[in-house]
C-alpha cells in the first residue's frame, strides 16, 4: 500500500509541474482550465505501459492506433471553447475519455458532455476510465460516425472535435451548433498532410471561422 501511495504522489507532483509549465507557456490562461487540468489524472487515461509518460507534453498511443492528445492541445482547445457551468457539449472522438473529463471538470460538473467514439472497444475503455472518476452522470458516451454528430440532443452550446475532418467541416456539425453564440473547435485537413485548427462561432445563421494554428490529429472516421 505504501508503494501505491508514493506512486500516486509522484503522479500528482508531475501533474502540477505540467500545469505550471503550460501556464508559463501561455497555453493555460484561465483559472477554470488550470483547475480542471489539475483535477483530472491523465495517468488514468493511458495504457499502463505509457503511464510513465502521462505528464510529458506529448500525444501518446492508445489502442487501435489512436492517440490521446498532448496536454497543451487539450488545454488550448478547452480555452478556445470558453467552457462554463451549465453548457451542453458535444465531443467527436472520445478516445480514452481524458478530454471529455477535462471539459466536465472545467464546467464544474454542472452541464453535460455527449461524446461519440467510432471504435466500440475504445468507447468501453473510456467508460471504464470515466467511471473511476464518477463522471458518468456528466459525460455520456456513444459509439458511431462522429461526422454525423448526435442530432437527437442538438443543438449544442459547444462542439469539440478531436480528429481531423477532411477538406471541410462536416455540415451536420455546423447545423447542430447552437445559433445562440455556439462555439466549435475542429481540426481540418485542408490538403494532404496539412491540418489547421479552426474555431467557429455561430450567431443565428452566420458562422465566423477563425484560424488558430497548424496541428496534427488522427483522421476523423466516417461510415
Amino acid at each position: 500500500m505504501s508503494d501505491l501511495i508514493i506512486f500516486d504522489s509522484d503522479y500528482q507532483i508531475a501533474r502540477k509541474r505540467m500545469v505550471e509549465e503550460l501556464k508559463l507557456a501561455g497555453i493555460i490562461k484561465s483559472k477554470r482550465i488550470e483547475e480542471a487540468m489539475l483535477k483530472v489524472p491523465r495517468d488514468r487515461f493511458v495504457p499502463p505501459h505509457e503511464r510513465m509518460y502521462a505528464y510529458e507534453d506529448t500525444p501518446l498511443r492508445v489502442m487501435l492506433d489512436q492517440t490521446i492528445s498532448a496536454p497543451h492541445m487539450v488545454a488550448m482547445m478547452c480555452e478556445l471553447l470558453d467552457l462554463k457551468p451549465g453548457l451542453k457539449v458535444l465531443e467527436i472522438g472520445t478516445g480514452t475519455g481524458y478530454h471529455a473529463a477535462v471539459c466536465a471538470e472545467a464546467m464544474e460538473r454542472k452541464g453535460i458532455v455527449y461524446t461519440i467514439e467510432y471504435f466500440p472497444q475504445l468507447a468501453l475503455y473510456a467508460v471504464q476510465n470515466l467511471a473511476m472518476l464518477d463522471l458518468l452522470d456528466v459525460v455520456k458516451v456513444f459509439t458511431g460516425d462522429g461526422s454525423k454528430g448526435l442530432p437527437q440532443y442538438a443543438p449544442y452550446d459547444r462542439i469539440l472535435v478531436t480528429a481531423a475532418a477532411q477538406k471541410d467541416i462536416p455540415k451536420p456539425l455546423l447545423e447542430q451548433l447552437s445559433p445562440n453564440y455556439g462555439i466549435m473547435v475542429i481540426p481540418v485537413e485542408i490538403s494532404p498532410g496539412i491540418q489547421v485548427l479552426y474555431r467557429v462561432i455561430r450567431k443565428e445563421d452566420t458562422y465566423e471561422k477563425e484560424t488558430i494554428t497548424y496541428v496534427s490529429f488522427v483522421r476523423l472516421r466516417s461510415d
